[in-house]
C-alpha cells in the first residue's frame, strides 16, 4: 500500500503497477501509480480552472483497454474533506457531484481508476449561472484535411468573439478536436447563455454556409464542420484543462495559445502525459489569466443581435 500525504490529508492506493495504459508509439505504459503522481504534480494549473466546480468522472479501473463508465455521484465512501454540491436534475431529484479543490482531491479520485475529469461550466457556490461559453468543434471526417477544417474554425470563432467584445482562449480536447472557452462574468442562467452561444455559431454558419452548420444530425451536415455550443446547458460537462484520455499514448486536454492553432504541424493529441511538462517547463499555462479575461453578455448581446 502506498500513502501520499498532503498536509493533513492523505491517499493510500495498492496496485501502482497496474497498467492503465499499454506502451504506445515508443512511449512506456503508464500505471496507476503514474495517473496518480500525475494529477497531484498537474494540480497547481489544472485547479485554477477545474477546481470549485462540480465535477463528473470517467473511471477506467482495469485501464483503457477495458470498459469504463461515467460517474456523477460522489459516493458514501469518499472521504468527509472532498467536498459535493447538490444539484437538482430536471425530474426534480438530486445528484451529489465531488468537487476537486486540492490536490489531494484530483490523486484521491484519481486512485479510484479516473482517468478522466469532466467539470461543469459554472461554479459549485453560483452552480446555475456559468462562467465559460464552450464551442465545441471536432472534424467532419477522418481524412488529413479533417483537422484542418477545425483550425480554421477555430480561428473564426475567436474572430467572431472578438468582434463581439469577448476574450477567447482555446485547447485541445486531446481526442478529435478543439475547444473554444469564451469567459464570461456570472450573471446569466444556463438557458440565456445557451441561446447566446446558438445565435453566435448560426451567424458564423450564415457568414460561411459551405464549412460550417448548426444541423444536430449528421445526415444533414454534409461534409461541414458542426458548430457545437450544446454543452452549454445545466447539467452539461466539457473535459477539464489538463486532464488525461482515456486514449492511446495518454493524450492531454491541453490549452494551447492561439500561435499553436495557426501552425498546420499541430495534431490533435500532440500533447501526452510524457510531454505536458516538458512543455510547462518551457512555457506558461496559456489559461494562466483567463479568469482576469471574464466579460458581461450584456453589450456582446446587443453586438451580436445587431448582426442577425
Amino acid at each position: 500500500m502506498t500513502k501520499l500525504q498532503f498536509g493533513p490529508y492523505s491517499v493510500s492506493f495498492d496496485k501502482d503497477d497496474k497498467v492503465l495504459y499499454p506502451a504506445h508509439d515508443g512511449q512506456p505504459a503508464v500505471t496507476k501509480a503514474d495517473v496518480i503522481i500525475y494529477y497531484k504534480d498537474i494540480a497547481g494549473v489544472m485547479l485554477p480552472h477545474a477546481g470549485g466546480r462540480p465535477v463528473t468522472l470517467r473511471r477506467f479501473p482495469d485501464g483503457i483497454e477495458s470498459s469504463g463508465f461515467y460517474m456523477q455521484e460522489a459516493q458514501d465512501y469518499f472521504p468527509d474533506w472532498i467536498e459535493r454540491v447538490d444539484a437538482k436534475r430536471h425530474d426534480g431529484s438530486t445528484i451529489h457531484h465531488a468537487v476537486a479543490n486540492r490536490a489531494a482531491d484530483l490523486a484521491y479520485l484519481a486512485s479510484l481508476g479516473t482517468l478522466e475529469f469532466h467539470t461543469w461550466l459554472s461554479h459549485a457556490k453560483d452552480i446555475r449561472t456559468p462562467d465559460w461559453i464552450v464551442f465545441d468543434l471536432d472534424p467532419p471526417g477522418k481524412d488529413e484535411h479533417a483537422f484542418t477544417m477545425v483550425r480554421a474554425a477555430a480561428l473564426d470563432i475567436r474572430g467572431l468573439l472578438d468582434e463581439l467584445g469577448l476574450a477567447s482562449f482555446v485547447k485541445l480536447t486531446g481526442s478529435k478536436g478543439l475547444h473554444v472557452l469564451a469567459p464570461i462574468t456570472p450573471e446569466e442562467d444556463f438557458d440565456d447563455v445557451r441561446a447566446f452561444a446558438r445565435d453566435a455559431a448560426e451567424l458564423l454558419a450564415a457568414r460561411k454556409p459551405d464549412d460550417y452548420t448548426t444541423e444536430q444530425r449528421k445526415e444533414k451536415r454534409k461534409g461541414r464542420l458542426y458548430l457545437d455550443m450544446m454543452r452549454n446547458a445545466y447539467a452539461q460537462h466539457a473535459v477539464a484543462p489538463y486532464s488525461l484520455r482515456p486514449l492511446p499514448g495518454a493524450p492531454v486536454a491541453a490549452p494551447l495559445d492561439w500561435s499553436e492553432v495557426e501552425d498546420a504541424s499541430l495534431t490533435p493529441r500532440s500533447v501526452t502525459i510524457h510531454t505536458i511538462f516538458r512543455r510547462l517547463g518551457q512555457k506558461d499555462d496559456p489559461w494562466k489569466d483567463l479568469a482576469r479575461h471574464r466579460r458581461s453578455l450584456a453589450k456582446a448581446r446587443e453586438k451580436l443581435e445587431a448582426q442577425l
